[in-house]
């Protein structure tokens, strides 16, 4: 009788093919794309925002990260807690049309007040996304395999945002920057329903039956800050993201006022530096730790920790070269590394809880990751540049990024580094609770 391979199957116990395994999958790829094309492609637009009615930095800084991160983290862990006892595919369903729909809304803003309460509206929507699907592909993928499954879901950040940087620069060039907010916003509302209509619900743990009871949020809080390891490692990518977040928001604005690259250049720049360099470091930090974590699984911490430590260096030339291309060039390095840290350490969270606790323990590590890195990352580089601008003008965005994304990268690989050292020991603590 002719059997799969194992790369071939989806989780044991499953009663889905390797095909609809793949199918549902790339779906949930596709709805994440539409996530980060809806949430980055105000990092394209800032710019002609900020002139078109008058803003800030500081403002900008709080539109584009902490009023969206405030909602997004925080309900995130309620509406997990209702994933992990409820259909997830609807919840994906729901909070994608919501996201949508107020994407577009954003277009329509006459003032400060107004976008900012638009981003919120996104923020509530993209609250109901990543939990539900971190769940959904755990049930689907063996843990062998879930780096690299969850890696391919990751891609969405790079793709989506290198779709909501060409399609934002083209638009706000050549239209305007409320015009794009509705292009991008509207076929969200056609995903939805076909994700409601054509995605199906794995059972739990690849069993047929699940839990239909669940314990307190705190009983959940309290078995992951039990684990040293967690506690670091959420707390290094907590740093990543606040680097990260804080560089994308204002990466645009930065190559736009010291490089003078139009919107259109921009947009098509970044966008291929996002689906090259990008795409290849978010699979790879996925699919490389899965291999090396065969023979030891403190690889799903290391890796990360080198990644991160490498890219804190050649930051400096890449923000300070005083050549355009230059700067570009030097910016695939950490484009390539940057995205490493997302597969292992979306894995690692979900490998560490009963199959029941999937979405709450994804929804409490995003909650770390989006209050640091998305609330306060481009709320920081923003107020420094501000900060700044009295010394050094139109230079003091460049400063900001330097500092921030230096020093923050350093501390990330320092918690990673040490998460590692007691990872291999959680790890066999909850396989022997399994």
């Amino acid at each position: 009788m002719r059997t799969e391979s194992r790369d071939a199957g989806p989780e044991p116990g499953s009663p889905f093919s390797p095909a609809y395994t793949r199918y549902a999958l790339g779906l949930l790829l596709v709805v994440y794309i539409f996530n980060f094309i809806d949430r980055q492609i105000v990092t394209i637009l800032l710019q002609a925002i900020k002139e078109d009615l008058g803003l800030t930095d500081t403002q900008l800084g709080f539109f584009s990260g902490t009023s969206f991160a405030i909602f997004y983290s925080t309900l995130g862990v309620p509406l997990a807690r209702y994933s992990d006892r409820s259909v997830r595919r609807n919840l994906i369903a729901l909070a994608l049309f919501t996201w949508s729909a107020m994407t577009a809304v954003q277009g329509m803003a006459r003032s400060f007040a107004m976008l900012a309460a638009a981003r919120i509206g996104v923020g509530i929507g993209e609250a109901g996304c990543s939990p539900p699907a971190h769940s959904m592909i755990s049930d689907l993928f063996p843990p062998e395999r879930r780096g690299t499954a969850l890696s391919i879901y990751a891609l969405g950040i790079p793709i989506g945002s290198a779709i909501g940087l060409a399609a934002g620069g083209w638009i706000a060039d050549n239209l305007n920057w409320r015009v794009a907010f509705v292009a991008v916003g509207l076929p969200g509302l056609l995903l939805a329903v076909i994700v409601r209509l054509t995605l199906r619900e794995p059972p739990r743990g690849g069993r047929l039956t699940a839990e239909s009871t669940q314990e307190p949020l705190r009983d959940v809080a309290r078995f992951l800050l039990a684990r040293r390891s967690f506690l670091h490692i959420a707390f290094g990518g907590s740093l990543h993201a606040f680097i990260g977040y804080g560089a994308g928001a204002f990466n645009p604005a930065f190559f736009e006022r010291v490089h003078g690259f139009t919107r259109t250049e921009l947009g098509a720049i970044l966008a291929a530096v996002a689906l090259t360099t990008g795409v290849a470091g978010t699979f790879l930090g996925g699919f490389l730790a899965d291999r090396l974590a065969r023979r030891d699984p403190r690889w799903y911490a290391w890796l990360p920790a080198l990644a991160t430590f490498v890219s804190a260096p050649v930051v400096i030339p890449f923000y300070l070269a005083g050549d355009a291309w230059a700067a570009v060039a030097w910016s695939l390095i950490p484009s390539l590394l940057s995205g490493m840290y997302l597969g292992p350490t979306f894995a690692v969270t979900q490998s560490m809880v009963p199959a029941r606790w999937r979405s709450q323990a994804s929804a409490l590590l995003l909650l770390a990751l989006n209050l640091i890195g998305l609330g306060l990352g481009p709320q920081f580089v923003g107020w420094l540049s501000d900060r700044l601008a009295p010394d050094y003008g139109v230079e003091s965005l460049r400063f900001a990024l330097v500092w921030t994304v230096t020093l923050g990268a350093l501390w990330s690989a320092f918690h990673y580094a040490w998460g590692a050292r007691s990872l291999r020991e959680d790890l066999r603590a909850q396989r022997a609770l399994d």
